[in-house]
């Protein structure tokens, strides 16, 4: 029986609750201010420092969020003269509160957390709530993958002695200093996946507990300037940090899941991304084709791929190649990924209306000699792109397509004529990345008979008296088993394969006559460049890569 009560007991308490969240939301809507429900909030106990407790109480007020002067308040009356005293007192702080409105009920429960206060460790707060000084301390204890696991590990098992900031912190350290370019945390039924994409690929690090991950979601949330109180909609956000002067910019990505709400912070790092022209993988054939055709005045070189195979790093690296004092570069992109001293940088703004069509109009009437256009997604971009080419301009950009001869068929469909596509186009490329396998610790072996099979039918794509054909008489491959060095993966690293069709004067008259992309590749045969195929077969020859990673990027 005594059950059956604390049943009733607990169902009552539950309906009074909902009872008083339900009028803390009505009494919102009147006063005109947003209703927050503090039971589904993160308690940030460096916010909750800001006030006493007295202060707290006597004005029915909770800071309960904070980065750095912008604080998170909840009230229970804003036409309370205390709760606005208060208020006044913050803004002379320089705090610049934003107000929700709250149950009494929500109130007292986080008043209580004033009893936990002593526990808690005090830590200097960046203005973006993210401590630089931390994460270069924990890349140094963070630089294996083991490293890392163990290193949050730890701090989640201490449960109050290490703060929720320090937990983001080492996992952001962990993430840079092993060269992940992304951190995924997907909420699962009974714990939370971590995982960092290396080289391409992703791995599984640590379980989070979903206790600690409330914790850390509400920590990114604030940060990068999403909304808390937001739970069933998709978010996007950023913020930077600074590590040993160089500016990291992360983006974050939130969807609500089965299970709670995902996360994706994209670690946009200029280190990884500011490569050579030379260091890029590109054989010395085409290298030396690509030179030529980037130092013409006018023109456009288009590269294509999916998304994630170097399009825009391999841009950087032309426009550092060409850049000097006497010619000016602009940029048009979404977004802006690494900063290029001495040339001026702009960004797609969709929601504001500013597209690329926008921006490249916009940029034209800046006299530039060199224009980059991030992407051309739409007939408008392309013609504008394209009449920029022909009008003494040197253009880069991007298109979406599998290879280097579907760029032509892919231009015509947009409705480009083909009569000016020919004369404005220099040179169309394709590239994908590939991961290189560790030199710590690959090792030689013999080819399987499928494995032979596949490298000889790919050698007998050469042309004939290729100076690059390779023979055939001798074939061995390389692969890795896994050292400390490259977190017993095998591979370490990025290189790239490619491919490219130089539109000369055959190939214009090939272009003007609208062809199919089977028609662009065997017209271009006879330029001898070799295909990403072909491209990739060498690296895997020479021990660059393994043939099951071509294999993975490209169909042999």
């Amino acid at each position: 029986m005594t059950t059956q009560f604390d049943e009733k007991d607990n169902r009552f308490a539950q309906i009074q609750e909902k009872e008083a969240e339900d009028l803390a939301q009505l009494l919102a809507g009147k006063y005109g201010f947003s209703y927050i429900d503090l039971s589904k909030v993160t308690i940030d106990m460096d916010a909750l420092k800001i006030l006493t407790e007295q202060e707290a109480r006597g004005a029915n007020i909770i800071i309960f969020q904070r980065a750095g002067k912008k604080i998170q308040v909840a009230v229970l009356s804003p036409k309370n003269e205390e709760t606005q005293r208060m208020l006044k007192v913050l803004k002379e702080k320089e705090y610049i509160p934003t107000i929700f409105m709250v149950s009494e009920t929500a109130l007292n429960k986080v008043f209580q957390h004033y009893s936990d206060l002593q526990d808690y460790i005090e830590v200097s707060r960046g203005v973006i709530d993210v401590s630089a000084e931390k994460i270069e301390e924990f890349s140094e204890q963070a630089k294996t993958l083991d490293g890392l696991k163990h290193l949050a590990e730890e701090a989640m098992s201490n449960g109050k002695s290490r703060k929720v900031s320090d937990i983001l912190e080492m996992i952001l350290a962990g993430a840079i200093g092993s060269g992940a370019s992304d951190i995924h945390i997907e909420p699962q039924k009974e714990s939370v996946r971590m995982r960092l994409r290396l080289d391409g690929t992703l791995r599984d690090i640590l379980d989070i507990q979903t206790k600690v991950y409330a914790l850390i979601l509400s920590r990114i949330k604030l940060v990068s300037g999403m909304k808390l109180n937001v739970h069933n909609e998709a978010q996007d956000g950023r913020f930077t940090i600074e590590i040993k002067d160089t500016e990291i910019e992360i983006r974050v990505s939130l969807v609500p899941v089965a299970y709670g709400e995902s996360v994706v912070m994209r670690i946009l790092n200029p280190e990884s991304i500011s490569v050579p022209l030379e260091e890029l993988g590109i054989q010395e054939d085409l290298y030396n084709i690509l030179i030529k055709e980037i130092k013409k005045p006018n023109g456009m070189l288009l590269t294509t791929g999916p998304t994630g195979s170097g399009k825009t790093t391999a841009l950087y690296a032309f426009l550092k190649k060409i850049y000097t004092p006497d010619i000016k570069i602009v940029t048009l992109e979404d977004p802006i990924e690494y900063h290029l001293e001495g040339i001026v940088q702009t960004q797609v703004e969709t929601q504001r209306g500013y597209t690329f069509a926008d921006g490249l109009r916009a940029m034209l009437r800046q006299d530039p000699d060199v224009v980059m256009v991030g992407e051309i997604r739409d007939a408008e971009t392309a013609s504008i792109a394209i009449n920029a080419a022909l009008t003494g301009h040197l253009v880069f950009t991007t298109l979406h397509t599998n290879n280097a001869a579907g760029t032509i068929p892919r231009l015509i469909d947009l409705g480009v004529n083909p009569n000016i596509l020919a004369p404005a186009i220099n040179v169309t490329m394709a590239q994908r990345l590939i991961r290189k396998l560790c030199n710590g610790c690959k090792k030689e072996f013999e080819p399987s008979p499928e494995e032979r099979e596949v490298i000889e039918r790919t050698i007998e794509s050469f042309s004939e008296g290729h100076p690059k054909k390779p023979g055939i008489d001798k074939i061995t491959l390389w692969k890795s088993e896994g050292c400390e060095a490259c977190n017993n993966v095998g591979y370490k690293g990025r290189t790239g394969i490619f491919e490219a069709i130089l539109i000369d004067k055959e190939m214009e008259e090939v272009v003007m006559s609208e062809p199919s992309e089977t028609e662009v590749v065997k017209a271009s045969k006879s330029q001898g460049i070799l295909n990403m195929q072909q491209d990739g077969i060498l690296k895997v020859l020479n021990g660059t890569t393994s043939l099951e990673e071509l294999q993975r990027a490209v169909e042999l």
